[in-house]
């Protein structure tokens, strides 16, 4: 699947959100890049659907088409379908292994699984738009527990919050997923009404 490569932190200052995590550039310089980014721009109610729209699939590294097949699967279900968006983008593998505290940061998780150093419920799993379901398991490879990626998670767990759909296992490497996350339990900064109203138009 192709993923965007280019430079995060210009996206973040565009976006005004740290995409990445941890970004100390984009820290240092929060405002939009380019000549004219302290300046005051007004935003139109198009621009702003559209910045949580990319706030939303450049934070979970998802292209423009696979991000409209997501919001089309959501669109579908009943229920709220923001809310059922930002779940499906949640339960990819490669953000909950990000979320789960075993990698720094998403684009991490993603090589990590990419490179099978993953398994769910005992097999190998090399996708990283894979999607869990309660009650799956997924562990770090037999081969790849002492990988360094893998030693410094262990070391520096807890550093970072742990969801409660989620229990962790460091020593072991292992996430076990109790459930989808609730909207309440999703701590992104996107407003998914704005992208539904973005679609339905």
């Amino acid at each position: 699947m192709a993923r965007y490569t280019g430079p995060m932190t210009r996206k973040s200052r565009r976006l005004g959100v740290d995409l990445v995590g941890n970004d100390k550039a984009f820290e240092r310089r929060p405002y939009p890049p380019g000549v004219h980014g302290r300046g005051r721009t007004k935003d139109s109610e198009y621009s702003q659907q559209l910045r949580e729209k990319q706030k939303a699939r450049l934070s979970y590294g998802v292209l423009e088409k696979q991000f409209r097949r997501y919001y089309q699967e959501a669109d579908r279900a009943p229920g709220k379908t923001g809310e059922l968006l930002l779940q499906i983008l949640e339960s990819r593998l490669d953000n909950v292994i990000y979320r789960a505290g075993l990698a720094q940061t998403r684009r991490q998780a993603r090589q990590l699984v990419s490179h099978g150093h993953f398994q769910v419920n005992g097999k190998k799993v090399n996708i990283p738009s894979f999607r869990v379901t309660p009650h799956d398991i997924i562990d770090v490879a037999p081969k790849s527990l002492d990988l360094h990626p893998v030693v410094v998670a262990r070391e520096t767990f807890g550093e970072r919050e742990v969801p409660a759909w989620l229990t962790v296992r460091p020593n072991r490497g292992r996430i076990l997923v109790h459930q989808l996350p609730t909207r309440e339990q999703i701590t992104i900064d996107v407003q998914e009404q704005m992208i539904v109203e973005l679609y339905s138009k």
